[in-house]
């Protein structure tokens, strides 16, 4: 058994069977290892950036790490701005990056790069491996570590994978102890805060935001008049028939200050406190109202959940209290036929939705009115781009097909962001996933066109428009999704889209939808 074999076993001892990788020179001693382990899947991405955003999706849906491999410093760096977003979602991720054998660095060959300072920015935890005698000890001790909610980095030198060892390692057993809870006088604080008359909102994320999560919050709400208010950007959510719907703090900064202008109190169960993604001229950063008493109940790192149990319970709420989860099926209505719309397009998705969904948005600005529309949808889960970092949503898509394959996911992509990593119709392709992917082709950075309003840039001129638009020429997303082999059809009516949508919800393996929509 080399270095790599005692990784390779570390990994698969500690649940650890999933690698999604793009592997070089390098890190041939481990592929040798992975080939001689089939219980270990390998899944292939072409680009680092869909390695990275896979893994994301893998660990949303089973909140377990998946590997990934990728090769040094360059190959890290290709994936870097996905573990941003993955670091920000709080995914468990076991990244291993392949470097030149310990002793062939000082001849500073091409690829020799500072993979370590690289690795920090977007890990919780790196560490080089020094032999192949700690590579079990290491691989265990990062696992440990993105159990944790946490981006763990291994840098693998060449030599000690191909290097003879006898050890592995296993990671300890979960400890019995409770779950990190915030301090009973937090909750009582909290709970004289809901009692006492003013205007409070309770706002949650991470998994606050679950179905068991999201029904105590409901009988808390019901019980209270609190409102209930999701953060912009949430790892994933519950929702659909029979889950407690939640508005969720709008993304520009003019409405997100309007939602909450009347809060006195925000209790704040997951998220931190809401500011600005950017700052603007004249704008303030942070959106709570002055004069708001903003109390961080809970953050991330707590048991969530059991914070909004014990917060119930404080304030002696019935455990079979009402909830306000959505009854039945509320469908929109199916519009009107002709041209797409944002609007319609949107209503045609939510109508068709299926049972058990998952639903991967990185529609940016064209998806904003799916989430209203889906609430009396069939339940489904919800995955949102956590970072700001684009170019999540299909890799993201294909991970989560991979941890659920018996569930349908289908991905609200943005066109812009989507030319990001596109390379993962490809993976989604060879893996036969259940991914249908709908591209909202307005042809343009709509996104950044009200940004440049909203900073005082003005109208947009011949240089400004160039950079803003992508209908110069116009990507032929059908014949792209072709060339990755995924079935695809075009869109540019009600009607079409409907049918289309349909055909692809009942078929099997991964298909494409150009919505072409009305400027």
């Amino acid at each position: 058994m080399n270095g790599a074999d005692s990784l390779c076993t570390t990994l698969l001892d500690n649940d650890v069977d999933v690698c999604f990788a793009n592997p070089g020179t390098s890190e041939m001693h481990f592929v040798a290892a992975l080939d001689r382990q089939p219980r270990m899947r390998c899944v292939l991405g072409v680009f680092e950036g869909v390695v990275t955003g896979a893994a994301d999706g893998y660990a949303r849906m089973m909140g377990k790490p998946a590997a990934t491999l990728l090769h040094t410093g360059p190959g890290l760096a290709n994936g870097l701005a996905n573990l941003h977003n993955a670091r920000r979602a709080r995914s468990p991720i076991v990244n291993v990056v392949g470097d030149h054998a310990s002793y062939h660095l000082a001849l500073d060959a091409p690829l020799t790069s500072d993979i370590d300072s690289l690795a920090r920015p977007m890990s919780h935890w790196v560490r080089r491996a020094a032999s192949a005698d700690t590579v079990g000890r290491d691989t265990a001790d990062a696992i440990a570590v993105a159990r944790e909610g946490k981006v763990a980095t291994l840098v693998l030198p060449a030599d000690t994978a191909w290097t003879e060892t006898r050890n592995t390692a296993r990671v300890p057993a979960a400890s019995d102890e409770p779950a990190d809870m915030p301090a009973a006088r937090e909750i009582a604080r909290a709970a004289q805060s809901l009692r006492n008359g003013r205007r409070t909102t309770l706002m949650l994320g991470f998994g606050a935001l679950t179905e068991a999560g999201l029904a105590t919050a409901g009988r808390i709400a019901q019980a209270t008049g609190a409102r209930l208010l999701a953060a912009t950007s949430n790892p994933r959510m519950a929702r659909g028939v029979g889950r407690v719907p939640i508005e969720r703090l709008p993304y520009p900064v003019d409405a997100a200050v309007a939602k909450l202008k009347e809060v006195e109190q925000l209790i704040l169960i997951g998220p931190t406190e809401p500011v600005g993604f950017f700052a603007y001229p004249g704008k303030p950063g942070r959106l709570a109202p002055e004069g708001c008493d903003v109390h961080a109940l809970a953050t991330a790192d707590h048991a969530l959940e059991d914070t909004l149990q014990a917060l119930a319970e404080a304030l002696r709420i019935p455990a079979d209290g009402p909830t306000g989860a959505t009854p039945g099926r509320h469908l929109p209505d199916m519009p009107a036929a002709g041209r797409l719309t944002v609007q319609t397009a949107n209503a045609v998705v939510a109508r068709l939705l299926p049972e058990n969904a998952i639903v991967v948005d990185e529609s940016v600005t064209s998806g904003a009115s799916f989430f209203p529309l889906a609430q009396g949808a069939p339940a489904h889960d919800h995955l949102q781009l956590t970072g700001g970092a684009i170019g999540l949503g299909m890799p993201m898509a294909t991970g989560a097909s991979v941890a659920c394959p018996e569930r349908r996911v289908v991905n609200l992509q943005a066109d812009g962001s989507g030319l990001y990593t596109v390379q993962a119709l490809w993976t989604q392709a060879r893996e036969r996933l259940n991914v249908v992917t709908i591209v909202y082709a307005n042809h343009a950075y709509n996104i950044l066109r009200g940004e440049m309003a909203q900073v005082g840039g003005g109208e947009p001129g011949e240089n400004a428009r160039r950079l803003l638009m992508l209908d110069d020429p116009c990507v032929d997303w059908v014949g792209v999704a072709r060339g990755f082999g995924v079935q695809a059809e075009r869109a540019d009516t009600v009607e079409r889209l409907a049918d289309v949508l349909a055909a692809a919800l009942a078929g099997n393996g991964p298909f494409l939808i150009q919505a072409d929509i009305a400027s």
